[in-house]
């Protein structure tokens, strides 16, 4: 990170792997928005981190609502100034098979997961336009790189993801803007702790390295993909699954 101080939003930033994007890049630095739809507990992590002297608040809001997303960004810039980093990582998971999924199944994901980063994005490139400078990243998943049976709403939305990042990285690349994506695959969170023993053996017998990601493992590219190493690298989908797919 430059010796600049960068002010990160990161959507979905409450727990799981949003909270451990926001500690890490915390941690290199930056003064951080957690932007997350449940008010209590971005509240409890906002203050978790204020403890250990971090510059950290929380805008609350449905990042599918255009009302929500210009009231956070509005509430941010305010507080601590316009968001020079973007993670849009807030998703959903409707699972069910497509004869059974219903509209509302298939349009909630859609609306969370790809709407919610259009609107942030929108709403996030414009302060980054006027000081020539931005990093965004979206968080996808192998999901929608390899399709998943009982996923087609999540494989979707994930998959439009990836096209939404190479097309905003030509859009704003003569901004000094730069977009990419991570696609984590099986990585040890709240949603897949859940998930049945016999789906979690089945999903170790496909990653060669033969073990569950980390939250902080996402982050850890993340934090690349915003820092000055990263400046000539954009369009660009990083895996993070173990080798599930290469």
């Amino acid at each position: 990170m430059s010796a600049e101080k960068k002010i990160a939003l990161v959507t979905g930033g409450a727990r799981g792997i949003g909270f451990a994007i926001v500690e890490r890049l915390a941690s290199d630095g930056c003064a951080v928005v957690i932007a997350d739809i449940i008010k209590d507990v971005a509240a409890e992590s906002t203050e978790k981190l204020s403890s250990r002297g971090i510059e950290c608040i929380a805008v609350t809001g449905d990042v599918s609502r255009p009302d929500d997303v210009e009231s956070m960004f509005k509430m941010a810039g305010e507080r601590l100034g316009t968001p020079d980093i973007l993670v849009n990582n807030a998703g959903i998971t409707r699972d069910n098979f497509l004869m059974r999924m219903s509209e509302q199944e298939w349009d909630s994901v859609l609306n969370i997961n790809l709407k919610g980063s259009y609107l942030c994005s929108k709403a996030a490139s414009k302060g980054m336009m006027k000081k020539r400078w931005g990093r965004i990243v979206n968080i996808s998943s192998v999901v929608g790189v390899m399709g998943n049976a009982g996923q087609a709403n999540y494989a979707a939305s994930k998959a439009g993801l990836i096209g939404f990042t190479k097309s905003l990285a030509k859009e704003l690349a003569g901004r000094n803007i730069t977009v990419n994506a991570v696609a984590p695959g099986y990585i040890e969170t709240e949603m897949t702790e859940n998930l049945p023993g016999a789906a979690k053996e089945n999903f170790l017998k496909i990653i060669p390295l033969k073990r569950a990601g980390k939250p902080g493992d996402v982050a850890g590219i993340v934090s690349f993909l915003v820092s000055d190493g990263a400046d000539y690298v954009t369009g660009q989908v990083i895996h993070c699954d173990g080798g599930m797919v290469m």
